[in-house]
């Protein structure tokens, strides 16, 4: 980052210069949010931006997929998040000349973003045409306590001379109409990407009502297919000593209040603008109308300031229970909190919606949701606010009839949860990386069986977890078969990973490991209903027939299950024929052919051992009581130097292996690499929106990779491995509803427990016979395999001589080659050769290419 215009402030990002170069990247860095609505960094005068964006969380439209070449089960419905109406626009006018930023005689300029109250402020000094100085100060915040209500405020002074002024308050329909200045093809920012709207053919948002009258204006539309509807309406409050007039104007896609003011110098100009958003996936405009003005009165009742307060005190208990701490870095401590305010702005408010994977702050991956909330989202929500994920996954349940209508789609028993998606129908074209990452069953379970773990919530898991359990496990345990050769064993074909550039493959390790997981669980939980909750086992048996012989049979299939295992080579193959493939050597493909499916044909990649992401190692970390500490590292040292990390997802989990396995260095410059993904705009496309799961990831790089936090089961362990150079790495945590605070130190690791956690209500746990209980007042955790009990006033500290085995420097970032198969063949790598183009379309002659260095062998390990 440029510290000269973006200096380090550990509670805020500030900007002291306007570039126009990278407005895409701070329109989505200075985004204000609460999960359900956001609001893009666009100037208040609409111009000039990069792409406009003011997105509601699940506000779609839908839109039929066209296949060149159908087939049976194709996704058929597209969904895309829909630009809602635009109520960020404050234009102003002094002397009857418009500010417009890109091209203003700014004196000063300045723009906060400030993470202790999620308010986005701007100052600047404008030295218009005439010679008059104006200072323009203006706030924006969309609130964390009132879902459906943003704030923004404009104070203008006239600093030097008198002048006439005017602002235009407008809410305006960018999605079908023009932009401010009645530009239709600029409506949605002037750079933006045409490409990214090309699914809708039509007009997208239909009239149903709108007005204008004294201070309030309204626009209400219904989307042409999906049906949802949607109201914004908008309400101001004027304050000035001068003499002023309003007009208003009202068209079924732009409403405006405008205000007239015969400005006099020193005295200001306030205005104060509320606004309402309310959607249904169904309900009358008419409605929404009613329910906005509830909202609106409401908070002219009370008025901005005590909304401001209301914001600041929410953000004051979020940080309690969140903020992460590594003292001695204040731009490190910075981006931290970046990442976590970016959590917060994601998923606070989604209330029982899904954390779409760029949030509410662009409309990257068009709003959908993926795996990213329950591996990368759920965790950080699970120990720091549980009930915040227990609304992620309720959200997930509300899915399920979904879910099980895409099984017998699939030809499948059970539940089958879409790979991407917003109104719980498949939305992926391309099957090959989507549809086959059935993985996500597991990943849900995964999240839900963590959460369980980490709560204590044991009644969400009887009454709505339990039948995602039932569901998914018979969609395994049909997809799976069995095959004997001496011994039998379950299999898992046509799959794919969460490593889409190996795909449709058979017995991926991720997938199998995950799905043993789910089968167990499975397995335990209705057991445990059966012996001690026979209740509600008595009403899933007769809600989704469940009997015993079934649950056997699932016992089997994790028994049973292959995972993947190459004695010869000592590593887990990521499915059954991925050794097979020519290695790919990263080490020879130039930069400019990064990422590589921007450059290569699908088919090319998939005929390698390349990875997007972290795959067998995403495994390794998930699931790592199942793992030797050999293997692991083994796997890492396989895998690590193949793994392109073209996915944003990559990094966080190599830093937390890399951790364990003790490549200290390379375990904090993949930290670095998530941390900074958005600030720096590592990967060139920040301007879609922010890398939500790669937030997540961060703290979980923190907590599980450097505090080397575990939580198999019931069973809370520690393992630091605090990178050399940081003096302390602390943070709070949430476990069984107790509420902890954990320090680690080089030599010190240290853990309080401060109380109970009221967010979810009274807790209930189980003992080790599965017993309801209530929560005892202490902790019983483990600090390297020692047990302890931690009780409020009484900190457990335990002496730490080292932090795991230390493996100075980097991974060799050459592939290992030269060892051999299971046929005898021997691994070699190579890279292939990509088109060059001119600039005049004729096909350019490469030049041969130099022979190929040998990589590291793998017997030298």
């Amino acid at each position: 980052m440029d510290r000269g215009r973006f200096p380090v402030d550990p509670w805020r990002l500030v900007e002291c210069a306007y570039r126009a170069e990278d407005l895409g990247v701070t329109e989505t860095l200075f985004t204000v949010a609460n999960g359900y609505l956001g609001m893009r960094g666009n100037p208040e005068e609409g111009r000039d931006a990069f792409a406009h964006g003011t997105f509601v969380n699940g506000f779609h439209e839908t839109w039929p997929i066209r296949h060149a070449e159908a087939a049976f089960g194709f996704a058929r419905t597209g969904q895309t998040i829909v630009n809602a109406p635009d109520a960020k626009l404050l234009k102003l006018y002094v002397d009857d000349e418009p500010l417009i930023i890109g091209t203003a005689d700014l004196e000063h300029y300045e723009r906060v973003l400030d993470f202790r109250d999620g308010m986005l402020r701007r100052s600047l000094i404008w030295r218009t045409p005439s010679g008059k100085r104006v200072r323009i100060d203006s706030t924006r915040m969309v609130s964390m306590t009132q879902r459906h209500l943003a704030i923004l405020t404009l104070e203008v002074t006239m600093l030097e001379g008198d002048a006439p002024l005017v602002i235009s308050s407008q809410v305006l329909n960018r999605q079908d109409g023009e932009d401010e200045y009645h530009v239709p093809s600029a409506a949605m920012g002037e750079k933006g990407d045409p490409r990214k709207t090309a699914t809708f053919e039509g007009r997208v948002l239909m009239p149903e009502e709108h007005y204008a009258r004294e201070d309030r204006m309204m626009l209400g539309y219904r989307c042409a297919n999906s049906g949802m509807t949607i109201a914004v309406a908008a309400d101001h409050r004027l304050t000035t000593e001068d003499e002023h007039e309003t007009v208003v104007r009202e068209h079924q896609d732009l409403t405006k209040l405008v205000i007239r003011v015969d400005a006099t110098q020193g005295r200001t100009v306030r205005l104060e603008k509320t606004v309402a958003y309310h959607t249904s996936r169904g309900v009358p405009v008419r409605e929404l109308s009613d329910r906005c003005d509830r909202t609106l009165d409401r908070a002219a009742r009370h008025g901005v300031a005590h909304y401001a307060d209301e914001q600041r005190e929410w953000y004051d208990r979020f940080w309690q229970h969140t903020d992460v701490q590594v003292p001695g870095d204040d731009a490190q401590q910075q981006a931290i909190r970046f990442n976590l305010f970016t959590l917060a702005q994601a998923s606070a408010r989604a209330d029982q919606q899904g954390v779409p994977a760029k949030g509410v702050s662009g409309s990257g991956y068009e709003g959908h949701y993926f795996w990213d909330s329950e591996i990368y989202v759920a965790p950080f929500l699970t120990f720091t606010q549980p009930h915040l994920a227990r609304n992620l996954l309720h959200f997930r349940t509300r899915m399920l009839p979904a879910a099980r209508t895409r099984a017998r789609e699939m030809a499948q028993s059970g539940a089958l949860y879409p790979w991407r998606t917003i109104n719980g129908e498949e939305a992926s074209a391309y099957y090959a990386a989507g549809s086959a990452q059935v993985h996500i069953d597991a990943d849900i379970v995964y999240a839900l069986m963590q959460y369980v773990a980490g709560s204590g919530d044991l009644g969400f898991l009887l009454r709505d977890g339990i039948d995602v359990l039932v569901e998914t496990a018979r969609m395994w345990a049909d997809l799976g078969f069995w095959r004997s050769n001496g011994e039998r064993s379950f299999h898992i074909h046509g799959v794919t990973g969460p490593d889409e550039y190996t795909t449709v493959v058979n017995n991926n390790l991720f997938t199998n490991v995950m799905a043993r997981f789910n089968l167990e669980q499975a397995v335990a939980t209705v057991e445990l209903m059966r012996d001690h909750h026979p209740v509600e086992y008595s009403q899933l048996v007769h809600r989704l027939g469940v009997s015993m012989d079934e649950v056997d049979e699932w016992r089997r299939c994790a028994a049973g299950m292959h995972i993947p295992f190459d004695e010869g080579l000592g590593i887990h193959p990521q499915d059954d024929f991925f050794l097979d493939r020519e290695v790919w050597d990263l080490s020879r493909t130039p930069p400019e052919n990064r990422p590589l499916m921007l450059h290569y044909h699908p088919l090319v990649i998939y005929r390698f051992q390349v990875l997007k992401q972290a795959d067998v190692v995403m495994a390794l970390f998930l699931h790592g009581d199942r793992f030797t500490r050999e293997e692991k590292r083994a796997d890492f040292e396989y895998y690590d130097p193949i793994t392109t990390g073209d996915s944003t997802l990559s990094a966080v989990a190599q830093a937390i292996m890399a951790a364990e396995v003790g490549y200290h260095d390379e375990a904090l410059n993949y930290f670095r690499a998530a941390l900074y993904v958005d600030l720096a705009n590592l990967h060139g496309n920040t301007v879609d929106g922010l890398h939500v799961a790669s937030a997540g990831g961060v703290w979980s790089a923190l907590v599980f990779g450097f505090a080397g936090m575990r939580a198999y089961g019931a069973e809370l362990t520690f393992d630091p491995r605090l990178p050399d150079g940081w003096e302390a790495l602390r943070f709070p945590l949430t476990w069984r509803g107790s509420r902890m605070r954990v320090e680690v130190t080089s030599g010190r690791f240290r853990v309080s427990v401060e109380g109970a956690n009221t967010e979810l209500g009274e807790a209930v746990t189980e003992d080790s016979d599965g017993l309801a209980v209530e929560p005892e007042d202490r902790v019983i955790l483990r600090v390297r395999g020692a047990i302890h009990v931690v009780t409020p006033g009484q900190p457990l500290e335990v002496e730490l001589d080292a932090h795991g085995a230390r493996i100075d420097g980097d991974l060799d970032y050459r592939p290992l080659v030269g060892g051999h198969r299971a046929d005898g063949t021997q691994i070699t790598a190579g890279v292939p050769e990509p088109m060059v183009f001119h600039e005049d379309g004729q096909e350019e002659t490469p030049l041969p290419p130099d022979p190929p260095p040998m990589g590291p062998l793998l017997t030298e390990r």
